[in-house]
């Protein structure tokens, strides 16, 4: 019998990270306090009925639920309070997601005017699947315009 040694289905992603960028004439803090609660994305993210947390801090699981039905389970890996990052991947979910990993960073160009920057890295279930990095560019970006009209000028 073969000897049994540790392992793991969890690996990060490979391929070119997506990005999506905005600039918003918000303080920093105010952005971050948004983007940076693991526990809070579905304040700016529409789909979200609802999110579910199993502990905190780093290795806190979190269950997002989609309105339509989908589900999505993420561990945080690092967040920096301070630096005003964090970056998480994806365990499970009903998306057809084979891996994903992510980062969210908040950067201050002014007083008033901050920049959030939202990276991923994603692989689909299926290689062959058309349209998947556009539908991953798509929703980043939709949930930044989001927090954009959230926290700027009103």
């Amino acid at each position: 019998m073969k000897r049994l040694q540790p392992d793991t289905l969890i690996r990060n992603p490979t391929g070119r990270p997506i990005v999506a960028s905005r600039v918003i004439d918000c303080q920093a803090r105010r952005v971050w306090n948004m983007v940076g609660t693991f526990s809070g994305f579905d304040v700016f993210i529409p789909a979200l009925s609802h999110i579910e947390m199993t502990g905190t801090g780093v290795g806190a699981l979190r269950t997002k639920f989609f309105r339509d039905g989908n589900q999505v389970v993420e561990q945080l890996n690092s967040r920096d309070e301070h630096a005003m990052y964090m970056t998480w991947t994806t365990l499970y979910n009903t998306l057809g997601v084979a891996r994903l990993w992510a980062a969210i960073n908040v950067d201050a160009l002014e007083t008033q005017c901050s920049r959030v920057t939202w990276t991923l890295i994603a692989e689909p279930e299926d290689a062959a699947q058309v349209g998947f990095e556009q539908f991953v560019q798509a929703f980043a970006e939709s949930a930044l315009d989001n927090v954009s009209r959230l926290l700027g000028p009103q």
